[in-house]
């Protein structure tokens, strides 16, 4: 790498073949090597399982050091957001890259609250659904639907068209998720209102019934609004990158997110807090943990304990730490005393935050560990924990989506491959085949 008419550049050998490349600076973060001419200039491409040294795209929008443990919704630290913020501010941040004026803030929260019901024939189309379906299965037929229902908002060349969709995304998603649960446990819907809060009108649709008054707890609906805060982007991930891949198709924006609900659905992905419950269960008791954590530490044994560590993260992953907190409120709140998954989870939280073979290896609770045991003391049934996960990156994905849709160097996206499959050969007729 070196400096050249005050732009740095990289030269590549290939053979006899040398390459000079373009490094291109972000505001923060690594520089990246522009590869684009590689193919035309050499006849080879860059092989890169998982595209983990590949930047995609560039985007303005969050920010992570994995190192640093540094999480930023353009450019504000999660911390400040998640303490001070609350969920809809979020949305129009990452939505509009300002935090909104007063004014602004509630014209946001009009037009959001004004979308939050669905078309009432959608209420129909969920009866097309088996009673004991998955209620991620559930959402992604019905998000996939709803370019079905909303004709006036698909046309992704007109500006105006991609705020409503934007809007109509992130208010009506709230009403699917709710609608998936109560079918899920065989009760009649409850219809969103507009004089509560997101979070409140969420979890009011999810557990009132017809049959009495609900009232929500704040510090219920305040965990709610941080845990939706602290899922709402996160970078290039697998489900946000498969929205960027099918929006690049021109795909309408529906499709899109039905596209990043099915990626997200994967246990690798946004089904780790459903990992991680299912592994206190299977532990079952406090006094089981220490033979867990000695399976956990044996290489040649296939347990590992779900909820700890982070791909990204090799520092402390600072939305563990906002969980952590919001976690322990809720127990606090629910007096929730004698269950032995939450014991399990505490005891084994102590223990991973002072092992020395935890601490060498920075395996220390990630946020799927705390958002769990606080979903499950809420009274979410583990089926629904990837569904919220949905519902909160949504805003993130829509976010990602409209950046993509307004960058004129955008391009359908088309990876390539190293083929090591069979060499050209002949069609034989199936008397000669043997």
């Amino acid at each position: 790498m070196d400096a050249k008419n005050t732009a740095k550049s990289a030269a590549l050998a290939v053979g006899d073949k040398k390459l000079d490349m373009t490094v291109k600076d972000g505001t923060i973060g690594p520089s990246v090597v522009d590869i684009g001419k590689l193919y035309a200039q050499t006849g080879m491409f860059t092989y890169d399982p998982g595209f983990t040294s590949t930047a995609s795209c560039e985007s303005k929008i969050t920010y992570i050091d994995g190192d640093e443990g540094v999480l930023l919704y353009r450019g504000y630290p999660i911390e400040q957001i998640a303490e001070h913020g609350d969920f809809l501010e979020t949305c129009y941040l990452l939505l509009y890259g300002e935090l909104p004026t007063a004014a602004q803030k509630a014209d946001f929260d009009y037009r959001v609250n004004r979308h939050t019901m669905v078309h009432e024939q959608m209420h129909r189309f969920f009866q097309g659904f088996r009673r004991d379906a998955h209620p991620m299965a559930v959402m992604v037929g019905s998000v996939g639907a709803l370019s079905a229902f909303y004709h006036d908002s698909t046309d992704i060349s007109d500006p105006q068209q991609r705020m409503i969709a934007s809007i109509r995304m992130i208010a009506k998603m709230p009403t699917l998720a709710a609608m998936a649960y109560k079918y899920s446990v065989g009760q009649p819907f409850v219809y969103p209102r507009n004089d509560l809060d997101l979070s409140s009108n969420f979890l009011r649709m999810c557990f009132a019934v017809p049959a009495e008054e609900y009232k929500v707890n704040p510090v219920l609906s305040r965990a709610m609004d941080r845990i939706f805060i602290l899922h709402a982007d996160h970078e290039q991930n697998a489900s946000t990158s498969t929205v960027r891949l099918a929006g690049s198709s021109g795909a309408n924006p529906f499709a899109c997110i039905a596209a990043g609900i099915a990626c997200l659905w994967g246990p690798a992905h946004g089904g780790a807090n459903e990992a991680a419950l299912k592994m206190l269960t299977e532990i079952g008791s406090v006094d089981k943990i220490p033979e867990y954590v000695k399976r956990a530490k044996d290489k040649n044994d296939p347990f590992r304990l779900m909820g700890f560590g982070h791909r990204v993260y090799k520092n402390y992953d600072p939305r563990a730490k906002i969980m952590q907190k919001t976690c322990h409120e809720v127990l606090t709140e629910l007096g929730i005393k004698d269950d032995p998954l939450l014991d399990v989870a505490m005891e084994l939280e102590k223990i991973a935050l002072k092992d020395d073979y935890f601490v060498e290896k920075k395996l220390y609770p990630n946020i799927d560990f705390y958002s769990g045991i606080t979903l499950k003391a809420m009274g979410f049934p583990t089926t629904m924990f990837t569904v919220l996960f949905a519902l909160a990156r949504t805003v993130g994905w829509i976010a990602q989506w409209k950046e993509m849709i307004e960058d004129p160097g955008q391009k359908i996206g088309r990876p390539r491959q190293l083929y090591t499959g069979s060499t050209r050969r002949d069609y034989l007729p199936i008397s000669r085949r043997k």
